[in-house]
């Protein structure tokens, strides 16, 4: 049977002031990534070391990754043989990663492009193995956003698919410091992130299995994350 390309109805974005916040977040990105080289690290992350492992047993072959930021764990994927699509609301981040993939000859194994998540994925239905997003989640997305961003997810994900991401939780030392922005959405020195709780997770896994909720952490600070392992519904 042929498969049918899904275009759900894009969540309406938010209004105002607020709007205008997390619509700023793009050029703030954009700057940063350029400016601070390296600036999550040179290695992989271990969530993508983990994320590989669940892969491979798997027996996945492509890859979605979403924000992609400057590419470590998209090259980790594809040194490890995967095929990957790595998709970024910067354009500077994605010349990044592009540079990067060809500068150590992997550019055959990446493919990245510039796309905002709030907006359909550019996908066919059923179009990847696994799907692997590192704090994206977090950014500045209302929760109404991150319902489509699931279901998005969901769409292109082939069945019984591998979706791995990680979130910064409400236990992280950052948790309603600065400007809040609604919901659990705060401000700090020009970053916005969203916290989540363990039941916003749950709450997004519909058309999922939860395979696996741990709590880990990450950096210097350090994050206090979730790291959320889902597997489609068959």
């Amino acid at each position: 049977m042929k498969k049918k390309d899904h275009k759900p109805l894009t969540p309406k974005y938010g209004s105002g002031k607020l709007q205008n916040v997390l619509d700023g977040q793009r050029p703030h990105w954009d700057s940063k990534l350029l400016d601070i080289p390296d600036m999550f690290g040179r290695g992989p992350s271990e969530t993508a070391r983990i994320a590989s492992e669940i892969f491979h047993r798997d027996g996945a072959r492509s890859i979605l990754e979403l924000g992609g930021g400057q590419g470590r764990d998209t090259v980790f994927f594809a040194e490890n043989g995967f095929s990957v699509h790595v998709i970024d609301y910067s354009e500077s981040g994605i010349r990044l990663i592009r540079e990067r993939a060809e500068n150590i000859g992997l550019s055959g194994l990446v493919m990245a492009s510039v796309h905002d998540v709030r907006l359909p994925l550019p996908f066919p239905d059923r179009s990847f193995d696994g799907c692997f997003a590192h704090m994206l989640y977090c950014m500045a997305l209302t929760t109404a956003e991150l319902e489509f961003l699931a279901g998005e997810v969901r769409r292109i994900l082939k069945p019984g698919g591998f979706h791995v991401y990680t979130v910064r939780n409400t236990k992280d030392p950052h948790y309603g410091k600065g400007a809040q922005h609604g919901e659990d959405i705060y401000e700090m020195n020009g970053f916005i992130v969203h916290y989540f709780s363990r039941k916003k997770i749950d709450d997004l896994a519909k058309g999922y299995v939860v395979v696996n909720v741990e709590e880990c952490e990450e950096s210097r600070l350090p994050k206090k994350l979730f790291r959320v392992t889902l597997r489609k519904s068959v």
